[in-house]
């Protein structure tokens, strides 16, 4: 493999790494803020957050001098835009639900099942390539998400709030799928658009139904908490789909669970199971050879890696 594609590659594998990492404090942090925040507000402070994130990076461009650089959003490019608007108002809203009722290290554990929902949608409605390597590689993921979500069934049951959890990692799932389709343009402009939007949207919602906010630092929380794992995050993971397709991001995001559940048992004090050791092997294992997946070299029909490279 030419040196070409070798280093647009790892530089996939950094942000799709670098975007886990920093998504992995959605849960616990969140649950924090959740016991001063109803869950449909939480949810769109948080995207507002983002919004906030990109606005400094745009600030950032600004004092560098590097505006221009990236593809604008084009206006056949909206209905991509809206279904991930809706789709991020649903998504982060079921997640905060069921935080209320479960505990954040089974929400942690959980949102793997993204991984095996953007990987199916990949293949069949998106129509992208994946190798049998990194189909064993999410089966190793699958089989640790389960062996962690079900070994104790007075905790890690599958109650209303797990439910709630996988349902917002399946809307997640499609959103990868469809956020793919369009990560050869601007991530600022399709953060900040997500981020305005969807939490706009969720803010209204919230107030509709009565919620309410108790005080400003619990806002002030949720805004940070948004800005790191919800606009930082999603920023990297586009340059991420960009070298590597959404499956083969969504599978390095499967490390993302064990900081957030590491980050739980630390927070809450609680002792991690002799489980969590045999889910962390299979992880590792699935991680491991989604890493020595061989790509392949067209994953994006609108931006290929040379193209990237002569760039």
């Amino acid at each position: 493999m030419s040196v070409s594609v070798i280093n647009p590659i790892r530089k996939g594998i950094f942000f799709a790494i670098l975007a886990a990492v920093l998504y992995a404090i959605n849960a616990p942090f969140s649950k924090v803020v959740l016991e001063h925040m109803p869950p449909i507000l939480m949810a769109g402070f948080l995207y507002i957050g983002s919004a906030l994130a990109m606005l400094m990076v745009g600030g950032m461009r600004l004092l560098h001098g590097r505006i221009g650089l990236e593809k604008s959003l084009e206006e056949k490019e909206w209905p991509y835009i809206i279904a991930m608007i809706l789709l991020d108002v649903i998504s982060p809203a079921c997640l905060m639900m069921g935080l209320k009722l479960t505990t954040a290290e089974n929400a942690s554990l959980l949102s793997n099942f993204e991984v095996v929902v953007t990987a199916v949608l990949a293949l069949f409605f998106f129509g992208e390539k994946i190798s049998r390597r990194l189909w064993v590689g999410i089966f190793f993921v699958t089989v640790s998400c389960c062996v962690l979500s079900f070994e104790d069934m007075d905790s890690l049951h599958f109650s209303n709030g797990s439910l709630l959890v996988v349902l917002s990692a399946f809307f997640w799932g499609l959103d990868n799928n469809i956020t793919k389709m369009i990560s050869d343009k601007d991530p600022l402009q399709i953060v900040l658009l997500k981020g305005l939007f969807s939490g706009t949207i969720a803010l209204l919602v919230g107030f509709y139904m009565g919620e309410a906010i108790e005080s400003v630092v619990p806002v002030l929380a949720a805004l940070a908490i948004g800005l790191v794992s919800y606009g930082m995050s999603v920023y990297v993971d586009i340059y991420a789909q960009r070298y590597l397709g959404a499956a083969r991001t969504s599978a390095y995001y499967a490390i993302s669970p064990f900081i957030g559940t590491g980050l739980s048992l630390l927070i809450f004090q609680q002792t991690p199971p002799s489980v969590y050791w045999i889910g962390l092997v299979l992880m590792g294992v699935g991680t491991w050879l989604c890493s020595r997946d061989t790509p392949l070299i067209n994953i994006n029909p609108n931006r290929t890696l040379e193209k990237k490279e002569k760039e």
